[in-house]
């Protein structure tokens, strides 16, 4: 897949966890956490939302994201789109009017990126509840003020990649980013893979 396509892809499915998900549900229920699920990702609270591939999906109604805006889904479900307020000063920098275009192909290989960190998350923290948080649009969780996560991609790496972000900066081979360490998933071979990774990440960051 080019990256330009995954780019844009991301883009959109940014914009809407943002814009139709998080903040809609920071407005009803006070929480901006998302959540991965079968096929993509979710709100976690009213309104009870769900993006499956390159769909929004809700009760009793399935929206395209292949070509349209967040405030035309807000429209069609009867919210107030927006990003959630005063919470934070990132985000996805696409206002609700913007087009946005979700190819198929590449939004099934992001949800696919969610689930693998969801599963390796959960499987290296016992008790583990990984959040997609809105701002960065990556999955993640902290333990002893180290996160631990998987992102999409960013304006750091296009492709989407796992991630170990220590509270202080670390010196070595393994620390590559300037957040701390990060490896591209398609170098890490799965859940397995990326749980060494991040377990890997978890001992150097206890000993430095």
């Amino acid at each position: 897949m080019d990256t330009e396509t995954l780019v844009r892809t991301r883009r959109a499915l940014h914009a809407v966890a943002e814009l139709v998900l998080a903040g809609p549900q920071y407005r009803d229920s006070g929480t901006i956490r998302l959540r991965a699920c079968a096929g993509g990702f979710a709100t976690t609270a009213e309104p009870r939302l769900r993006v499956i591939g390159a769909e929004l999906v809700a009760p009793g109604q399935a929206l395209s994201l292949e070509w349209t805006t967040c405030t035309a889904l807000g429209a069609a479900l009867g919210l107030a789109v927006g990003a959630p307020a005063g919470l934070y000063g990132d985000g996805a920098v696409v206002a609700a009017d913007d087009a946005v275009e979700a190819d198929p192909s590449a939004a099934r290989r992001l949800a696919r990126c969610f689930a693998l960190g969801d599963a390796a998350l959960r499987g290296l923290f016992a008790g583990a509840d990984p959040v997609i948080w809105p701002e960065h649009f990556d999955i993640g969780v902290t333990v002893d003020g180290v996160n631990y996560g998987v992102s999409p991609g960013d304006a750091f790496q296009a492709e989407p990649y796992a991630y170990v972000g220590p509270p202080t900066p670390r010196r070595g081979e393994f620390w590559n980013a300037p957040f701390g360490a990060a490896r591209p998933i398609r170098e890490l071979g799965g859940v397995i893979g990326t749980m060494a990774f991040l377990e890997q990440g978890r001992g150097l960051a206890a000993t430095a």
